[in-house]
């Protein structure tokens, strides 16, 4: 197959798999958006939408946020790990949006990665989910599979991003990184296949061994 044909097929088993891909991680805005993606960094969707509702019944704005103390929301996250520095975060970038952007979160690329906490990944969940720009965001885990499955022979998520985004459509890309995640976490684990096992894995590589059988010496 070739990388394109791969793609191609990827698509349509992943769109069987999971045909309807709801909303992750609940947020009611832009802004909570972030925030949730903040604190879901080393942590499981499922655990931080356990503690966001506590965090936004306390400050679901920016002009809320910055008045509590790093320590006070540090206290409501810890159950998402790397709590000290999060709620840090948190913090500096909600003062940030008061004081450069009027209690709004910027619209463009380069403004929200400037903002702490943010990198490229959760500034394109923002854009592609809160404001409808064309965005693939990729982490390790879509870099893993991505590799696995010979889309890409990127060093890193930056690269294949790049390469996902010239073979599935631009329609189809924030759908494909919420279904190759789901796909991971069920049938794809880092640990739970060898690149042979699960279904698509299966289909794309097949053990060599049944495709080659070896000789039988005369």
């Amino acid at each position: 197959m070739t990388k394109q044909e791969r793609a191609d097929y990827i698509g349509k088993e992943l769109d069987k798999l999971f045909p309807r891909v709801g909303v992750t991680l609940a947020h009611t805005d832009a802004y909570t958006l972030l925030i949730a993606v903040i604190l879901s960094a080393q942590c499981t969707d499922k655990r931080v939408d356990e503690v966001t509702p506590h965090l936004f019944a306390v400050a679901d704005t920016p002009e809320k946020m910055r008045k509590l103390t790093a320590r006070q929301i540090e206290t409501i996250i810890r159950p998402c790990g790397l709590a000290p520095t999060k709620s840090k975060n948190i913090r500096a970038t909600s003062q940030i949006l008061v004081e450069n952007y009027g209690g709004a979160v910027p619209r463009t690329f380069e403004e929200l990665e400037a903002l702490p906490g943010v990198g490229h990944k959760t500034a394109s969940i923002v854009m592609s989910r809160a404001f409808g720009v064309p965005a693939f965001p990729v982490d390790t885990h879509i870099h893993r599979l991505s590799k696995r499955w010979k889309l890409t022979r990127g060093r890193n998520v930056v690269e294949t991003e790049r390469d996902l985004k010239k073979l599935f459509p631009q329609e189809e890309w924030y759908r494909r990184h919420l279904q190759i995640i789901f796909y991971g976490r069920a049938h794809c684990s880092a640990r739970g296949c060898d690149g042979t096992r699960c279904p698509i894995c299966a289909a794309l590589n097949g053990p060599s061994k049944e495709r080659h059988p070896k000789r039988k010496r005369a």
